[in-house]
């Protein structure tokens, strides 16, 4: 592990003449790192970039490249150890693929700009690395946004850099080509040893690709380090200024929670049993209720970046009867019981008690599975209780009877 960083700032300050955007910033980059820029609209993290890319003027403070200040490295100089891939759509007209990716071993040709074979090689192998070498004869012009942003990263990786800084990579792509290109890049960190420095608007993403997160919001820099020390619930909701949404560092995404204004449900649920009917349900307007959960079961995780009210079980052990009991009360104000069709052979067999509470009190009960898997609920005698296979078709039946 090379612990040399690249890349540094001190004191930094950034911003267009006079005006200052973000400040007192002191950042490392290493080799082989992916780094996230991550804020709101308007953050800064264009203007950073831009400022490390020598674009702009910083308004104080201190840049260094492998120890070096960088106003005091020339360009061409530069070109050699960074490359940027900004926003901006590039396609100029009658250009080749090939040519334009060419383009970029600009800072190894002579002053003619003639190319030989080994800058050829490095033309395709960037093309190679970026899995566009299939384009090389194509039109620019021609290209779609997923190829030309693979294209457009090929040209950079033509420079031989050491890091290259990209602004907003991932804008104006189809969900294939975001994976793809994100897939590219975490590739480049692994398999080249490059420094990747990208401002991001997708925080599942980030969390999921990058080794080091820099957060920045108010013009000053809220967090810098690791995506799993960092990107806590109430650090992301706070950088983003979320009133209806929860990220789940646990699960590595972002829960929309929705106004409960409909019935309300208790979700018999556990061991995982119960996450896309939270999400369903909580979608559709539903007030819910679940339990009785462990705390290391992923439908609590998921039960609580949706709001939805847990009845937990703090000891990680067998859930008990008294916990039941405890979620009895809580079942009786619900209109709608529904049970997952969760294990019992494992620590929530107590939950089956529920499911006999609510025949006892003649409860609606909608069950995902088949009968058989439910000795209780497996007689023909039954005219309040529904099976079916499927979340969707489940929660449509609940809407039907609350309509009834």
């Amino acid at each position: 592990m090379n612990n040399t960083s690249i890349l540094s700032t001190r004191n930094l300050c950034v911003g267009y003449e006079k005006k200052q955007v973000l400040k007192d910033l002191d950042l490392d980059f290493y080799p082989g790192k992916f780094v996230s820029l991550l804020g709101p609209n308007g953050a800064g993290k264009t203007t950073l970039l831009r400022t490390l890319s020598k674009h702009l003027p910083p308004l104080s403070g201190k840049i260094t490249i492998h120890g070096k200040d960088l106003s005091l490295i020339r360009s061409d100089d530069l070109a050699r150890i960074m490359s940027v891939v900004l926003t901006q759509r590039v396609a100029p007209p009658l250009f080749r693929v090939y040519d334009f990716v060419g383009m970029g071993r600009y800072p190894h040709t002579s002053w003619t700009g003639r190319m030989n074979s080994q800058d050829d090689d490095a033309v395709m192998e960037s093309l190679n690395l970026v899995r566009a070498q299939h384009l090389v004869f194509r039109d620019l012009s021609t290209l779609s946004d997923g190829e030309r942003q693979k294209v457009l990263i090929a040209r950079a990786l033509a420079q031989e850099p050491a890091i290259i800084l990209l602004d907003e990579p991932t804008m104006h792509l189809d969900l294939k080509h975001r994976m793809e290109v994100m897939s590219i890049l975490q590739g480049l960190c692994r398999e080249k040893g490059i420094c990747v420095v990208a401002s991001l608007h997708d925080v599942e993403v980030a969390a999921k690709v990058s080794d080091r997160v820099v957060l920045i919001k108010d013009g000053m820099l809220h967090a810098f380090g690791s995506p799993e020390d960092v990107l806590q619930e109430d650090t992301v909701s706070d950088l983003y200024d979320f009133s209806n949404a929860c990220f789940n560092r646990m699960l590595g995404n972002i829960e929309i929670r929705n106004r409960a204004d409909k019935a309300r449900v208790f979700v018999i649920g556990g061991m995982g049993s119960a996450s896309v009917l939270y999400r369903l349900l909580s979608k559709k307007g539903y007030e819910v209720i679940t339990g009785v959960l462990l705390k290391n079961d992923i439908d609590y995780f998921v039960a609580r970046s949706l709001g939805i009210q847990c009845l937990v079980q703090d000891s990680l052990d067998i859930i008990s009867s008294q916990s039941v009991q405890g979620a009895v009360e809580a079942l009786k104000a619900c209109d709608f019981i529904i049970d997952t069709g969760f294990e019992t052979a494992g620590l929530n067999r107590a939950n089956l008690d529920l499911i006999t509470t609510a025949l006892a009190l003649k409860k609606p009960i909608f069950c995902m599975g088949s009968p058989k898997n439910r000795e209780m609920l497996n007689r023909p005698d039954l005219s309040d209780v529904w099976f079916t296979k499927t979340e969707s078709r489940l929660v449509d039946l609940v809407e039907e009877k609350e309509i009834a």
